[in-house]
């Protein structure tokens, strides 16, 4: 058995993976695969990849592509979600603020520098032509982290998941004063060269099982009432939400994609200069 060890968010697009491995999918090509949640999200995931805790990270594209410019030893193989991801911005429910605009010297919640909540924040300040070098940042972990941050008055708002921070949204634990879409796809497929090198063929067996429950997934009986209920969620949310999410059921990375998000990563100040776009990727399938 060829052991390799998953991580992502655990958080509803990740379900393909849970399914497969429900399923026992990978053992029978003799690959014993093991998942680990990162409530952290990428900036914990892109550590674990550095430190070798795991072998594949379902990650945001801004953050690995941020990291593998640093010096991140691994590989970009392919989009996982192609949709952009919908990030809500996150006040108190009680906080003063009550537009973006208002929150231009306001305190930011994130849960790691080069996470995607530190990525998007530098993105929607662009956006709103705000000075960049100002942004002030709060440390928080994870969502738990931003809750008790906004809460107890430590940061003033917090960019999340739209769909995964809306149960708190109706409890009445934060208000959402507006969105920011990533301009990119979302979540992409990384993967250590040293596992690369190692266990090529593993890893591609792995892609082409995940591509294959992504192709059909959304014809799945009954997935918006399971993912409801599975991840504390609205059904009419969860409806919602599989109508603005696609995911990519095998088509590789490509070099111009990744020169198209490195050109607007440069030009909303997240990365300094742009680098080989060949350096960040490895297609499968040549």
């Amino acid at each position: 058995m060829t052991n390799l060890k998953v991580g992502g968010v655990p958080e509803h697009f990740n379900y393909p993976w849970y399914n497969t491995l429900k399923n026992k999918e990978y053992d029978k090509y003799k690959i014993n695969l093991r998942w680990q949640d990162f409530p952290g999200g990428t900036g914990q995931m892109c550590k674990a990849l550095r430190n070798g805790d795991i072998d594949i990270a379902i990650v945001l594209t801004e953050g690995i592509i941020k990291d593998i410019a640093d010096g991140n030893p691994s590989k970009i193989l392919q989009t996982y979600v192609k949709t952009p991801l919908i990030w809500g911005i996150h006040v108190a429910a009680k906080s003063v603020f009550k537009k973006v605009k208002d929150l231009e010297y306001a305190t930011i919640a994130i849960s790691r520098f080069g996470s995607g909540s530190h990525l998007m924040a530098i993105v929607n300040a662009n956006n709103q032509g705000w000075d960049v070098s100002k942004l002030k940042f709060k440390v928080v972990d994870n969502l738990q982290g931003g809750i008790d941050a906004l809460t107890n008055g430590d940061a003033d708002y917090f960019m999340w998941e739209h769909f995964t921070t809306k149960p708190l949204v109706d409890s009445g634990v934060f208000r959402r004063i507006h969105d920011c879409p990533t301009p990119w796809p979302c979540f992409v497929v990384a993967v250590r060269n040293e596992v690369l090198e190692n266990n090529f063929d593993e890893v591609k067996k792995v892609l082409d099982i995940i591509n294959t429950e992504n192709k059909n997934f959304k014809e799945i009986k009954d997935l918006d009432k399971t993912l409801a209920n599975r991840y504390e969620q609205k059904l009419e949310d969860i409806k919602e939400w599989l109508k603005i999410t696609e995911w990519n059921d095998g088509k590789p990375m490509t070099k111009n994609l990744i020169t198209r998000i490195q050109n607007k990563m440069i030009k909303f100040n997240v990365i300094d200069k742009k680098k080989n776009s060949g350096e960040f990727i490895k297609n499968m399938y040549i």
